[in-house]
């Protein structure tokens, strides 16, 4: 920055125009997420019933586990991620969770085929804890009827009323942390 702002004037107004793209940036970050009740939710993502996530990129679908569904299993340690070139039925089980506490399945949000799968995860699964939305990722889907199947998923208004009933749900069961 230095080179482009000489001058003690140049450089402050190079620090506040810096300043006001990250605050520009960050408040656009804020606006994509919805939080209900401590849980946040990108609004870019569709969501499937069984809490898993899926993001078009392209021609290609980023899938994974919501911030629901890793706060509520708590730290995971094993995960059992499709294997590339599998083909992935919408709402069909295709790989396995596990924390201290849980035991349970990856549920596809979308048919297709497995392009690549996160393996950094074998190594490391807690990135689905720390990072759900981004360095949590499962797999990449090649979709084969993408616009078809994300009618099925939910979004905005229909995802908040269902994570309220989840919530009630999980409290009356008492597994909310």
């Amino acid at each position: 920055m230095e080179i482009f702002c000489q001058g003690e004037v140049l450089k402050k107004t190079c620090y506040c125009i810096v300043f006001i793209v990250y605050s520009l940036k960050k408040r656009k970050e804020d606006l994509l997420k919805m939080d209900i009740e401590g849980y946040n939710f990108p609004d870019d993502l569709y969501y499937h019933k069984e809490h898993f996530w899926a993001k078009v990129v392209g021609n290609i679908v980023i899938m994974g586990t919501s911030d629901f569904a890793q706060k509520l299993a708590g730290q995971i340690v094993y995960i059992e991620l499709p294997s590339p070139g599998r083909v992935l039925e919408q709402g069909k089980p295709c790989g396995s969770l596990e924390s201290g506490k849980w035991v349970g399945r990856v549920y596809a949000p979308i048919s297709g085929k497995v392009e690549s799968s996160n393996q950094e995860l074998e190594d490391t699964p807690e990135l689905i804890n720390e990072s759900p939305y981004e360095k949590g990722w499962i797999c990449k889907i090649n979709p084969s009827n993408l616009q078809e199947e994300l009618k099925n998923l939910m979004r905005g208004e229909s995802l908040l009323e269902f994570i309220k009933s989840e919530i009630i749900r999980v409290k009356k069961m008492g597994g909310q942390k």
